[in-house]
């Protein structure tokens, strides 16, 4: 998932009537990118605290959920789970079947089971070679969300001999409400998590204001979409294409074809947790405004858009409202 988030940091002093409130704003280099966190909080010491332990959080998750840390506990379950249920931390128990509901909603566009295939084309990008048509058949055979087994409270087997889970599409939002659990432990109440800028998280609202003020991405720089967020989430999708040839390849792969999404389209989709957001934005990438919408609507609290390079846009949702420039 790639994409670029504005978000609108309004900077408030106190009043007469209100106790003075401190600002804390930290970063760091975790999971591939910069966490950001933000917070507004009468004591600075708790607040900065709060944050030093989300963050220590989300290190801790990527130790559970990275398939580049070969110690991880999501790769020791790509090497052992073939056929054997094998016992998970409860963190990559959670994730995964939160994964499966995805799959299902999507008739299996969004399926975690997908990793042989985005082995091959990160690979394919590395190399400037262009996998063959009996390659991308080889390993679209090892995918299938349907042979990842859940026995609770903590195991899964995998029913297929080269089935490989990649969290890439759901593990940081999973890590951001994690974090917002952190946070709200110590008593925080508005603060905001970015992850990169892909998912971001709102908690409560700044002082004054009715809630964050979120720019979501726009590849055309024509129309601008905004969204204001409230304890609630947003994340985007959007394929990463380079020319090879005559195909282009890039970081989503739809699990169908066996091959990278072509689509144009930036999506964003709003939901009440950051995992959902995060799932939920690639699923609407992969099948495409026309279902996508319809499948939005299903979902309580969500909404989306879907923005290309020319300026078009479609919107859908069943509660929250996403407005373009002209509209706020």
């Amino acid at each position: 998932m790639l994409c670029f988030v504005l978000v609108s940091f309004i900077l408030v002093s106190a009043t007469d009537s209100e106790p003075a409130t401190s600002f804390v704003h930290k970063k760091k280099y975790v999971m591939g990118t910069v966490f950001e966190i933000v917070a507004y909080e009468e004591s600075l010491a708790r607040a900065s605290d709060a944050i030093d332990k989300a963050f220590q959080e989300i290190v801790r998750l990527d130790e559970v959920m990275s398939n580049y840390n070969s110690a991880s506990a999501l790769s020791r379950l790509n090497r052992s789970a073939h056929f054997h249920a094998e016992v998970v931390p409860l963190d990559l128990y959670r994730v995964i079947e939160e994964s499966l509901v995805y799959s299902r909603l999507s008739d299996g566009k969004f399926d975690i089971s997908v990793g042989p295939l985005v082995n091959l084309w990160k690979a394919a990008m590395r190399e400037e070679h262009v996998p063959s048509s009996a390659e991308e058949e080889k390993l679209r055979r090892c995918v299938g969300y349907q042979n990842i087994a859940l026995f609770p409270p903590d195991r899964i087997e995998f029913r297929s001999a080269c089935l490989q889970i990649d969290l890439g599409a759901i593990g940081k939002g999973y890590a951001v409400d994690r974090a917002v659990e952190i946070l709200r432990s110590y008593g925080i109440e508005r603060a905001l998590i970015n992850a990169g800028g892909s998912t971001i998280y709102a908690m409560g609202s700044p002082p004054g204001q009715p809630a964050w003020l979120v720019h979501l991405r726009d590849p055309s720089k024509r129309i601008d979409p905004q969204v204001r967020l409230c304890d609630d989430s947003v994340s985007t999708s959007e394929q990463t294409p380079s020319l090879q040839g005559s195909n282009s390849a890039g970081h989503i792969v739809d699990p169908e074809t066996a091959t990278p999404s072509r689509t144009e389209f930036a999506v964003s989709a709003i939901a009440k947790t950051a995992t959902a957001s995060d799932a939920l934005s690639t699923t609407l990438l992969l099948i495409g405004p026309d279902k996508g919408k319809v499948l939005v609507k299903t979902i309580a609290d969500a909404a989306a858009i879907w923005v290309s390079p020319g300026g078009q846009s479609e919107t859908a949702s069943s509660g929250p409202q996403i407005l373009l420039g002209h509209g706020l």
